[in-house]
C-alpha cells in the first residue's frame, strides 16, 4: 500500500479502536488506547512504552501505568476481538464454508529473548528465536484462518514450573496472581480453545506441531470436544497398524512407534507411495512422496477403539520426513489432510510479522499484566491490519516513493498520529 493509502485508513483505525470503547470504565483511560495502539503500527525501531510515549508526546509514566494499573477490562478485550472476527470474518453457523479447508485453527507457541531474570517467566529453555538454549520467555498462541483471512485468536504466557510457580515470592515480585501456576502448553491450548469455542469460533480443523501432537491426552480431550485435527508427531508416537489379538490371560500390548509401523506395519507394507504437490503463497510448491493407512492409537496402554489417520510424507527435494495422525473420517481426502497440516505456515507468519513490525518482542516490563495486555493490544493490532489487508486485497499499490529510505528521525506516521474524536468519548 501506498503513504497515502495508510494516512486513508486513520478514520477507519479510529472507528476500530472505538469499537472496544465498552472494555473501559473511563473516557482518559481509553485515550491511552490510541496512543498505545499508534505506537505499535508506526514506525519506531523499537515499540516499548518509553518511545512511543515520547513519540506521541505523552507521559511514559502514565503510558507504564495504562498497561500496568490502569483498570479496564483486557479480557473483555480479548472475547470482543475474538467474536469480531465469529461475526465479520468467518461463515454464520449453519451456513456453507466459502473456503476449500472452512475454519481452520492453528495451535503454535514463540519465543522472545530477554535479558535478566525479571521478565515473568523467563528461564533458560529453548528458544525457537534462537535456535537453542537461551534466556527467554514462552507464549502459547491460538490462531484462525478462513479462506485468504488469518488472525491470532489467543495469547498466554507459559510460566515454568520449577524456576517460577514454586516461587511465589519471585511471582508475588512480578505481580504474577495465586491463581496463574505452571500449566503444560498443551492445557494452555486446550484453555484458549474453549475460550475461542465459547465466543463462537467453529473450528472445522485444528493443526499443530509434533510437540503437541505428541501428548495423546491432548488428542483426546480435542476428539472428546467433537474436533477434528491434523498434526505433526514425533516419529517416536506409539500406534498399532492393526488390533492386537488380547485377552487378560495375555501379556500387555506393545505398541510400534510411528517411523516402525509405516514402514513394517501391515497397512503399509508394499503401498505405491502418492506424489502429492502442495501450492505455497510466495514459493514455489512442496512436492512430498505420501502414504498413508488406518491405525490404532494408545489410550491407557491399550488399543483405541476406532482407527485414525497415520500419514507419513517424505520431501522428494530434501528427504525430509514427516509423520502426521487425524481423527478424521476414513473416507476424507488425503489432499484435504495434508492441506490442513501444511497451512501452519499462517501463524508462523503472523509471529514474524508482529515481531518486525508491531513490537511485539519489545516489552521490558517486570509485570505480569502488562506483559499480557501488551500481547493482547499488538494481537488486537495485527487484528486491523488483517482486516484491512482482506479488504484492500487485490487493489494495486503504484510506487511509493521513499518508503523504504530510512529517516533522520522516527516520527509516527499519519496513521499513528491521527486523533480524531473516538467514538463514545
Amino acid at each position: 500500500m501506498t503513504a497515502e493509502q495508510i494516512a486513508g485508513l486513520a478514520p477507519a483505525f479510529t472507528a476500530f479502536l472505538g469499537s472496544f470503547r465498552p472494555c473501559f470504565a473511563r473516557r482518559d483511560t481509553f485515550a491511552h488506547l490510541g496512543t498505545y495502539c499508534r505506537g505499535l503500527i508506526s514506525d519506531l525501531p523499537r515499540k516499548s512504552v518509553e518511545p512511543m510515549a515520547l513519540a506521541a508526546g505523552a507521559a511514559v509514566r502514565t503510558l507504564q501505568e495504562f498497561l500496568t494499573h490502569h483498570a479496564w477490562d483486557h479480557d473483555a478485550m480479548l472475547a470482543r476481538m475474538q467474536r469480531r472476527i465469529v461475526e465479520h470474518h468467518l461463515p454464520a453457523p449453519g451456513e456453507r464454508s466459502a473456503a476449500e479447508l472452512g475454519v481452520v485453527g492453528l495451535i503454535d507457541e514463540t519465543s522472545v529473548a530477554k535479558k535478566g531474570d525479571k521478565t515473568p517467566g523467563v528461564q533458560r529453555q529453548y528458544c525457537g528465536a534462537s535456535g537453542k538454549i537461551d534466556n527467554c520467555i514462552v507464549t502459547v498462541h491460538l490462531a484462525v484462518k478462513y479462506g485468504r483471512f488469518s488472525a491470532l485468536l489467543d495469547s498466554d504466557l507459559f510460566l515454568p514450573e520449577e524456576s517460577w510457580d514454586l516461587d511465589r515470592a519471585r511471582c508475588a515480585a512480578a505481580h504474577i496472581p495465586d491463581e496463574i501456576t505452571y500449566r503444560s502448553k498443551w492445557l494452555i491450548a486446550l484453555e484458549q480453545v474453549d475460550r475461542a469455542t465459547a465466543n463462537g469460533v467453529r473450528f472445522d480443523w485444528l493443526t499443530f506441531d509434533e510437540w503437541y501432537g505428541g501428548k495423546p491426552e491432548f488428542l483426546f480431550q480435542l476428539e472428546n470436544r467433537g474436533i477434528h485435527y491434523v498434526c505433526e508427531v514425533p516419529k517416536s508416537f506409539m500406534c498399532w497398524p492393526t488390533r492386537p489379538k488380547y485377552d487378560s490371560t495375555q501379556a500387555p500390548f506393545v505398541a510400534k512407534r510411528a517411523d516402525n509401523a509405516a514402514m513394517w506395519g501391515k497397512p503399509f507394507r508394499g503401498q505405491k507411495w502418492q506424489t502429492v504437490k502442495l501450492a505455497r503463497q510466495t514459493l514455489a510448491p512442496q512436492v512430498w512422496k505420501v502414504k498413508a493407512a488406518q491405525v490404532y492409537l494408545q489410550h491407557d496402554g491399550k488399543p483405541t477403539d476406532r482407527t485414525y489417520w497415520l500419514i507419513v510424507a517424505k520431501n522428494t527435494r530434501t528427504d525430509e520426513i514427516k509423520y502426521f495422525v487425524s481423527n478424521a473420517p476414513p473416507k476424507t481426502r488425503l489432499l484435504t489432510l495434508l492441506k490442513v497440516a501444511f497451512c501452519r505456515w499462517n501463524v508462523e507468519h503472523a509471529f514474524r510479522l508482529a515481531k518486525s513490525e508491531i513490537g511485539f518482542g519489545h516489552f521490558e516490563g517486570r509485570n505480569w499484566k502488562g506483559l499480557l495486555r501488551h500481547m493482547i493490544l499488538c494481537q488486537l493490532v495485527l487484528l486491523f491490519v488483517a482486516e484491512q489487508t482482506d479488504k484492500h486485497r487485490g487493489e494495486k499499490s503504484g510506487p511509493d516513493d521513499g518508503a523504504d529510505r530510512p529517516g533522520a528521525q522516527h516520527d509516527l506516521p499519519t496513521l499513528a498520529t491521527a486523533t480524531p474524536q473516538l467514538p463514545g468519548t
